[in-house]
């Protein structure tokens, strides 16, 4: 196009209120971002933790390298194989007692993205370390709205005893700002959905949010005016991008809404949930992978950690037949029924990735996909759940880093080689370089081929 404008491909449609984030668009060019108009599009990182480790027998591939036949925990992923490293024999030491004595699911959560070994302490003197995802947030902040985005499907306490004298800070969080600062995650999509398109610029925000809630609208219906002009301006093929993510904005919105009506539904049976927050697990996990596609698609942040169940979580799984709960059950003493229900929670764990993975990949940027701009992190700070042991830990890195990955393996390393060393790999990856990340004793070789 020659025709000038003043939109950046990052820019944002404006409307009573909100600030609607586009995603990558190639119309736009002009002499502030013709540099930019060549430059790879930006990395993204994310963590996702799963509690009470897997049952390894289903989930480790029986041969290494490409070509791997996935074994039942991993096989929905199979639509996105070539996009996921599998990764065996990482271990967190910090995550054992270590003269500590019990508290192996707090230390699990604690340790996972820190690698720290955390103060044994249900009081106020907790201390772990700082995360992986916080490190790269403090050394890229400015760059995008939010430095970063920690989301969750179970609510926490910052205090009080939750396992065996650790705090419930600790089985909470995943995410640690510094050395006594746990990062509180978010729960309720609405919240997660105001918060990425509310009009900070505005003083009167939050009356104008009030306002929209009262009268049931669409975000979209405030910024249609100017979404129209802009499709003005951009050529075919954006235009029918832009669409695209308006009405997958749309959808989630519809999503929301339904889950807020039968949050009302439900209370007038006496079920006192949380507004915004879906009575079925399955959908509110997938609610808060859309938010997560959308902060990334919009740039509004490269950093986020998603926590699907609090460490030692004993939720139920109805919905696919096992009403016992997730932590008495990853205690199963060589039972093959209990191996049979836990499996299927595995399972279960892995079609919800499989379902961000696919989101990801359907989005395009640049050459290639949204996906392919990204390093997702997928699994558990204890491998068996029975024995709550700490090496070879059930790993996934999905995406390709912006092309310093090569998915599609299985790779193993030698046991005990601290998973921190990926973390420290994947900071460098991402453009937040630094020296250590917990225990890390270099970068994890065999990333790429």
């Amino acid at each position: 196009m020659t025709r000038k404008s003043h939109v950046s491909r990052r820019g944002a449609l404006k409307g009573l209120g909100v600030s609607l984030a586009l995603p990558w668009l190639e119309s736009f060019r002009s002499a502030s971002v013709l540099a930019a108009e060549t430059a790879a599009p930006p990395r993204r990182l994310a963590f996702i933790f799963v509690p009470n480790g897997v049952h390894m027998p289903d989930w480790t591939p029986a041969t290494e390298g490409l070509g791997y036949r996935p074994p039942y925990i991993l096989e929905p992923l199979a639509k996105v194989q070539g996009d996921v490293l599998v990764i065996s024999g990482l271990t967190h030491d910090k995550g054992r007692a270590n003269g500590d004595g019990p508290g192996d699911h707090a230390r699990s959560a604690s340790v996972f993205l820190t690698g720290a070994q955390p103060r044994k302490t249900s009081g106020a003197n907790i201390r772990s370390g700082i995360s992986v995802d916080q490190a790269a947030a403090q050394q890229i902040r400015g760059q995008t709205r939010f430095a970063s985005l920690e989301l969750g499907c179970e609510r926490g306490r910052g205090a009080g005893n939750c396992d065996s004298g650790y705090s419930c800070a600790y089985s909470s969080n995943i995410s640690w700002s510094s050395e006594t600062t746990p990062v509180g995650k978010e729960t309720n999509p609405r919240l997660v959905f105001q918060r990425l398109f509310a009009d900070r610029s505005q003083s009167n925000s939050d009356r104008e949010t009030t306002r929209r809630e009262a009268l049931r609208r669409s975000i979209l219906d405030f910024v249609a005016d100017d979404a129209e002009r802009l499709q003005r301006k951009l050529a075919a093929r954006d235009v029918k991008k832009l669409d695209e993510y308006l009405t997958g904005v749309r959808e989630i919105e519809r999503r929301i809404e339904l889950v807020e009506r039968e949050s009302i539904r439900s209370r007038e049976f006496e079920y006192r949930g949380p507004a915004g927050v879906p009575p079925d697990y399955r959908e509110h996990i997938r609610l808060m992978c859309d938010m997560m596609v959308l902060a990334f698609q919009t740039d509004s942040t490269r950093i986020a950690t998603f926590m699907m169940a609090n460490a030692g979580s004993n939720r139920s799984y109805r919905d696919i037949g096992v009403s016992d709960g997730h932590h008495d059950l990853s205690h199963h003493g060589g039972d093959q029924k209990k191996h049979g229900k836990i499996r299927k929670i595995n399972r279960f764990h892995v079609e919800q990735v499989a379902y961000l993975l696919e989101k990801l990949r359907a989005v395009k940027e640049g050459g290639g996909s949204l996906l392919d701009n990204c390093m997702i992190v997928y699994g558990s700070g204890l491998s068996d759940g029975n024995r709550h042991n700490n090496e070879n830990l059930p790993i996934l890195l999905a995406g390709r880093g912006g092309g310093t990955v090569d998915p599609g393996r299985h790779i193993r390393y030698k046991e005990e080689t601290p998973l921190c060393n990926l973390y420290l790999s994947l900071l460098d990856r991402v453009g937040a370089p630094t020296e250590f990340i917990g225990d890390s004793t270099g970068q994890l070789r065999g990333l790429q081929i």
